[in-house]
């Protein structure tokens, strides 16, 4: 039997489906997920483990034209990505029109077209009609010349499997490229970090989109009891006033931040957790290059 290895990577506007579809296929929650766009910041890689094949998904944040340096250092990696990978997967929501941002991102994805298979993946087929589901595969048609076209929704799980054949038929022949239990490569203080971070966008959506960015100081286990873990961690707005919305009045929404990302942590990591978590002002970050460094872009 023949064994393929390789890597896909998926694109699309912010909000697209993109990591919801990573964890659905790799079974597990790996990718940070929310409803609000730009919350990926870091091509974190799910794997896929099958007897015939490993498929190695990089997630990448969403494109859209830059506005700030932390939105040009985005652009960048995905780029990167695009031109390292064996197929790429373009996702389109199936309840939203085809708009300028997809435009744009199928004429950066003509440039790596010819050399990589690009799949059309119309995303969200549970909050669609069939007959828009219809107008949407038809539409992309027109945006670029796709090796394939398939309608999926990674919450009720339909066609997953399906895509999941059409990624693992592009990838090359060879042996498996990470350990059979791995189902992510980013150190865990990445994936502790981004788990803490979604939490603290939980309540606050509209006011902070990306205002947030989150370090992880210390994790190391406790002396005197070694199935406690110590996570003292950072968060880090843009102005005072973000500050108060984050702590929230008598520093309740952050205490209700620490316990739902410390609960996920936990199931990441498969231990206890004590979590210190601190609001810290960084004024501006995201257009400091030194700044931009130091929280890890």
């Amino acid at each position: 039997m023949t064994h393929r290895s390789g890597f896909a990577c998926f694109v699309g506007r912010p909000n697209a489906g993109k990591s919801t579809l990573t964890n659905a296929l790799v079974g597990t929650k790996v990718a940070i997920t929310s409803s609000k766009p730009q919350t990926t910041r870091h091509a974190i890689r799910g794997i896929v483990h099958r007897d015939d094949a490993q498929l190695v998904i990089v997630d990448t944040p969403g494109v859209h034209k830059p506005r700030t340096l932390l939105g040009q250092r985005l652009n960048d990696v995905v780029r990167e990505t695009w031109s390292e990978v064996d197929v790429v997967g373009f996702c389109v929501p199936a309840d939203e029109k085809v708009g300028p941002g997809d435009r744009y991102i199928a004429s950066e994805l003509r440039k790596v077209a010819k050399r990589t298979p690009v799949i059309g993946i119309v995303t969200k087929t549970d909050v669609a009609k069939p007959e828009q589901i219809a107008e949407q595969l038809l539409a992309l048609q027109d945006v670029l010349d796709f090796e394939e076209l398939i309608p999926v929704s990674a919450v009720d799980g339909f066609q997953v499997k399906q895509l999941e054949d059409l990624l693992v038929a592009r990838l090359p022949e060879g042996p498996q490229l990470y350990p059979d239990g791995d189902l992510t490569d980013e150190p865990e203080q990445t994936l502790v970090a981004e788990l803490i971070r979604e939490a603290a966008l939980e309540g606050v959506r509209d006011e902070l989109p990306h205002s947030i960015a989150v370090t992880v100081e210390e994790m190391l286990p406790r002396e005197d009891k070694r199935d406690l873990l110590d996570i003292y961690a950072t968060v880090y707005v843009e102005r005072p006033s973000q500050k108060g919305i984050i702590l929230g009045h008598q520093g309740e929404r952050m205490k209700a931040v620490g316990a739902q990302a410390r609960q996920q942590i936990q199931k990441l990591l498969g231990t206890k957790v004590y979590l210190n978590l601190h609001v810290k002002v960084a004024k501006d970050w995201q257009r400091d290059p030194k700044q931009l460094r130091r929280l890890g872009f």
